[in-house]
C-alpha cells in the first residue's frame, strides 16, 4: 500500500463515522467545570453529563489547596516516581486513599486508565486466569490483552455464567484465578453484585479486583466504595479508582491493596514506572478532596436525592431509563443519530449532555448518559426534566 492510498483510507474512515451517525464532536467549555458551565457554541447551559458528582471540581478549597502545593513544589516533577520524582505530598496521598479505603497502601499513577493497564501483567502469568466481566471498561480489556494470564469472560453480571467461567479455569488447570469488574458499568449505571461475586471467589477461593471510578466518594457508606455498599471490603483484594471523578474531577488514577501488592506494582508497573509523577498541583487538590468526601454525607444526601428526583419524573413521562441505584441514568434512545439530535437539541434548550453510541456501547443501543450532580437544586433538574420531554416530543423519542 502506497503512502497516500493509506491516508485515502483514513479518510474513509472518518467519512464512514460521519455517515453512520457515530461522530463525537467536542464542545468548548469556556468556564470552570460545574453544575452548570459556559459553553462557547450555545453560552451557559446545565451541565449534565459530567462525573462531577459531588460538585467538588470547582470547589475552591482544592484550587487552593493545588495553588499552595504548586507555590512549595512548583508545577511538574519532570521524573518518574523511582528517579526523583516521589515527593512527601504523594506519599502522603497515597496514605490517604488507603486509609479511606481500610487498605495496607495505594499507589498513585497519571490515570486509572494506567492503573487497570498496568495491574494485570505484574501480578500473573501464563500459567494464571483473569476472569472479567463482559462490560468491563475499555481499560482493564487493554490491561488483560498486556498480561499473557488464561482469559475468560463472564456475561454481565450473571453469576452463573461465573461459575461455569471459573469451573473451565481450574479444569484447565490455572495457578490462579483473579474476577475482575467494574463496581459500576458506567453506560448503564448498575452496580456490580459484589456479594454473589466474593462467595463464589470464596468457593474457588479466586482473588477480586474491582474498578470502583464511579464509586469512589459517592457510593457506600462513608462514600467508600461498592466493597463497603456489600460489606465485603476485606474480600476484595485490588481496588483501582480514580480522582478524576467524585474526587475534585483533576487527574490521576490509583491501586489500593495489601502491602506486598503495591510493593510489587512499584517494582514492575511498566506505565508506574516509565510516567511523570503526579504534578504537585493534582496532589494538593487530592489530598484536599479527600477530606471533603470523607465529611461529605450531606453532599450524598443532596446527590441521592436528585438522582431519585430525575428517575421517577423521566420514567412518569414515558422515557425508558437504565440502571438502578446510582446518579448515572442514562436514557435509552436506541438510534445513533436520533439520540445526536437530541443531544442537541437539549444543548439548544439549555442542558448539556452527550449522545454515546458504537463504539462505547454496542450498536443499536446509543442513549444519552445523564449524570446527576449534587451541586444541582430541585429548580435545576426539573428544568432538565421539561426540556428532556420538550426535545423527546420534538424528536419522536417521546410517543406521548
Amino acid at each position: 500500500m502506497s503512502r497516500n492510498a493509506f491516508y485515502d483510507q483514513v479518510d474513509s474512515t472518518l467519512a464512514g463515522i460521519a455517515s453512520d451517525g457515530l461522530w463525537k464532536a467536542e464542545r468548548t467549555i469556556t468556564s470552570s467545570q460545574g453544575g452548570s458551565v459556559e459553553v462557547a457554541s450555545a453560552g451557559e447551559v446545565l451541565n449534565f453529563c459530567a462525573n462531577n458528582y459531588l460538585g467538588l471540581a470547582n470547589h475552591p478549597l482544592l484550587a487552593t489547596a493545588a495553588a499552595e502545593a504548586m507555590e512549595q513544589y512548583g508545577y511538574g516533577m519532570a521524573s518518574v516516581r523511582f528517579i526523583c520524582g516521589t515527593l512527601d505530598l504523594h506519599r502522603k496521598l497515597e496514605a490517604d486513599i488507603a486509609s479511606f479505603l481500610g487498605t495496607d497502601d495505594s499507589i498513585t499513577f497519571a490515570a486509572c486508565f494506567d492503573a487497570n493497564g498496568g495491574v494485570f501483567e505484574p501480578l500473573l502469568g501464563p500459567e494464571d486466569a483473569i476472569i472479567s466481566d463482559s462490560l468491563n471498561h475499555a481499560s482493564i480489556i487493554d490491561g488483560v490483552r498486556l498480561c499473557k494470564a488464561k482469559r475468560y469472560r463472564f456475561a454481565t453480571r450473571n453469576m452463573a455464567d461465573l461459575e461455569a467461567q471459573l469451573r473451565q479455569a481450574q479444569a484447565d488447570g490455572a495457578r490462579h484465578c483473579l474476577i475482575v469488574t467494574d463496581g459500576v458499568f458506567s453506560m448503564d449505571g448498575y452496580i456490580a453484585d459484589l456479594a454473589s461475586i466474593c462467595e463464589l471467589a470464596d468457593n474457588f477461593d479466586a482473588l477480586v479486583m474491582v474498578d470502583d471510578c464511579h464509586a469512589t466518594g459517592i457510593i457506600g457508606p462513608g462514600g467508600k466504595g461498592t466493597p463497603a455498599l456489600h460489606g465485603v471490603e476485606d474480600r476484595v483484594d485490588i481496588v483501582t479508582s480514580t480522582l478524576g471523578k467524585a474526587l475534585g474531577g483533576g487527574m490521576g488514577g490509583f491501586i489500593a491493596a495489601r502491602q506486598n501488592i503495591v510493593d510489587l506494582l512499584r517494582q514492575r508497573a511498566r506505565p508506574y514506572l516509565f510516567s511523570n509523577a503526579l504534578a504537585p498541583g493534582l496532589l494538593g487538590g487530592g489530598i484536599a478532596s479527600l477530606q471533603l468526601v470523607t465529611d461529605g454525607d450531606n453532599l450524598r444526601s443532596r446527590l441521592e436525592t436528585n438522582a431519585a428526583r430525575f428517575r421517577v419524573a423521566m420514567t412518569d413521562a414515558g422515557f425508558e431509563l437504565a440502571g438502578e441505584g446510582h446518579p448515572i441514568i442514562p436514557v435509552m434512545i436506541g438510534d445513533a443519530s436520533l439520540a445526536t439530535k437530541m443531544a442537541d437539541e437539549l444543548l439548544g434548550l439549555g442542558v448539556y449532555v452527550t449522545a454515546f453510541s458504537f463504539p462505547v456501547v454496542p450498536v443499536g443501543t446509543a442513549r444519552i448518559r445523564t449524570q446527576m450532580n449534587a451541586a444541582h437544586t430541585e429548580d435545576e433538574v426539573d428544568r432538565a426534566i421539561a426540556a428532556f420531554v420538550e426535545a423527546g416530543q420534538s424528536t419522536g423519542v417521546l410517543t406521548r
